[in-house]
């Protein structure tokens, strides 16, 4: 399963059961909430289920032939009471309305495009907060109009139907990360297996990916919704896709995960940013969490010229977690529970930036 799409999916309710559809082309369905746990059946593109529990990002479906739990951003809800478990050939656009509803933007910058889809021109942006009315709908986009009377598309994953939404979003920003879309960037993957440990041969790449999972973990327990750019170790998304994951999903927050090496023995861990206005913010309440002892020390922040935080409109953060080269090092992040202290540590920084 990938996470390419840029698929975010909507806000579960834990207060009753609803329907929603599967967005990936497998998805397995497991007897617990949890990657460890038992498969125990699978999911295909398209397909429509039940869900009628949520746990850290994890939701508990039915379907006509399996139930268990499947991990939550794979899943979409379908609005409406048109489609139901068993009507999965339905067109999505019987669930189009040609009454008009108010709804609000739910992250920080949405943009606002020409057409239904990520291949029309930008008109502009919208702000968490801000309202506007629906008057259209067409396959996971909507067209809407703003107070001004602008016109244009966009992701309905993005938007709560609904103006009580608006005092809530509106109200301040909030002090937990309930809400806020994180893109997770394991660094390397496929052909590129990024640094070698000079004692141990640890291949940076399968270091990075285990580490993600673990901040992904992390995150969604405090109520996050995480998208990663990539889940397998075979997966190499180039760098430009990388950030197009990030601006797509309006996310909240990019960081990318990495290890270093160095030809001097250098030891420690750095994290980088690209805009001081836009991300030194965010890399140094990262590097506070990560300097308060993790097992390696904090070599502070430092400014890096890197195609994912330049090119990246979401503010970003990269962070080198310790020396391949460095045996020390290597002997340590080799370790889960330093990936998952370290995952901790960066939790409670973004956690700390978005409390500010």
């Amino acid at each position: 399963m990938i996470s390419i799409s840029g698929y975010i999916p909507n806000r579960a309710e834990a207060s009753g059961s609803y329907t929603a559809k599967v967005y990936t082309d497998s998805l397995n369905v497991r007897s617990e909430p949890s990657r460890d746990s038992s498969i125990v059946g699978g999911l295909k593109n398209g397909e429509i289920v039940t869900v009628s529990d949520e746990e850290y990002g994890w939701l508990r479906i039915k379907s006509d032939r399996v139930s268990g739990w499947v991990a939550g951003h794979y899943l979409k809800k379908v609005d409406g009471n048109v489609v139901t478990a068993s009507a999965t050939d339905q067109d999505d656009s019987v669930q189009n309305s040609s009454a008009a509803a108010r709804a609000t933007v739910l992250v920080d910058r949405l943009r606002l495009r020409a057409g239904a889809g990520l291949n029309h021109k930008i008109l502009g942006y919208l702000t968490k907060g801000e309202a506007v009315t629906i008057i259209d709908n067409r396959e996971g986009w909507v067209r809407v109009k703003t107070r001004d009377k602008q016109l244009g598309w966009v992701s309905d994953r993005y938007i709560a139907k609904g103006e009580t939404q608006t005092a809530a979003v509106s109200s301040g920003k909030s002090k937990s990360l309930k809400g806020k879309v994180i893109v997770i960037d394991p660094g390397h993957g496929g052909d590129d297996p990024g640094m070698i440990g000079t004692t141990y041969k640890t291949i940076e790449k399968n270091l990075n990916l285990s580490t993600s999972f673990y901040l992904e973990d992390e995150l969604r327990s405090r109520g996050a919704r995480v998208l990663m750019t990539r889940t397998k170790n075979e997966e190499k998304p180039g760098l430009s896709d990388r950030v197009k994951i990030s601006e797509s999903a309006g996310a909240d927050a990019f960081v990318s995960i990495h290890y270093n090496s160095s030809e001097k023995n250098t030891s420690g861990i750095l994290t980088f940013y690209y805009s001081n206005t836009k991300d030194r913010p965010l890399a140094r309440a990262i590097e506070n969490r990560l300097a308060d002892g993790i097992g390696l020390k904090s070599n502070g922040i430092s400014y890096g010229n890197l195609h994912v935080l330049r090119e990246n409109d979401t503010v970003s953060a990269l962070i080198e977690l310790g020396f391949l080269s460095n045996a020390k090092d290597e002997s340590i992040v080799r370790g889960s529970s330093y990936q998952k202290i370290a995952a901790k540590a960066i939790a409670n920084g973004l956690e700390d930036y978005f409390s500010r």
